[in-house]
């Protein structure tokens, strides 16, 4: 598998390193939170995830313990999307489904721990990013479990090898943290169950978490 070059905008990657990769999507109206669309239109539904990447992007990445990491779709989007999280190091998700695109980041960054998030859960906190990496600590793999069947963070500790875990799984389901649990084994840790935000209920619920940032030093407003 060829590596693509990644576009870097702080310092180099160094070696084992922890390492907190965001998986997201650029902001373009109706090709996001499509589930929650349906319910509170497209223009909401869009300025949630814009907000909400912001937010978990801005907050977590401020802890000096990992090295984060914007991975954005479509692959056109690098440069372009969430201009105040410039100063974090961006990779393109590439071609395939969800699991092919994780993979893909699994097996590409350097060597070193790797959890990666979704970016619709805005209550993720520092706190518990860091117990994830300690479970990593004592286990080959960490899954944090949604309270919908799937989970909204998956990590390996990626030795001695990295395994396939993200296949044969029916992703967006009641299914979905079952399955990857099969392909992760029984050395895996659990995190926390958080609830993501996919329909009304959940958003009026979080929208306002969704809406509050801290700005990192190197923020910048956007334009």
């Amino acid at each position: 598998m060829a590596r693509r070059r990644a576009v870097k905008t702080r310092r180099p990657d160094h070696p084992f390193r922890k390492r907190l990769v965001f998986m997201a999507k650029a902001p373009v109206l109706g090709t996001v939170k499509s589930r929650l669309a349906k319910d509170v239109g497209w223009v909401k539904a869009t300025a949630f995830h814009r907000h909400s990447v912001r937010n978990l992007t801005l907050r977590l990445s401020r802890n000096s313990r990992w090295d984060s990491v914007l991975a954005l779709a479509p692959d056109s989007t690098l440069k372009s999307a969430f201009p105040s999280s410039q100063g974090l190091i961006r990779i393109a998700q590439g071609a395939g489904d969800l699991g092919a695109r994780m993979h893909r980041v699994m097996v590409d960054l350097p060597p070193g721990p790797v959890i990666i998030i979704g970016t619709d859960i805005p209550q993720i906190s520092q706190r518990e990013i860091a117990d994830a990496f300690r479970l990593l600590g004592r286990r080959s793999a960490v899954l944090g479990p949604g309270k919908d069947g799937g989970y909204w963070l998956v990590g390996l500790r990626r030795t001695p090898a990295i395994p396939a875990i993200f296949r044969n799984v029916r992703w967006s389901s009641a299914h979905t943290l079952d399955d990857t649990l099969a392909n992760t084994g029984p050395d895996t840790a659990f995190a926390d169950t958080l609830e993501d935000v996919d329909d009304v209920t959940s958003y009026r619920s979080l929208e306002t978490a969704a809406m509050r940032v801290v700005h990192p030093p190197w923020w910048r407003p956007e334009i």
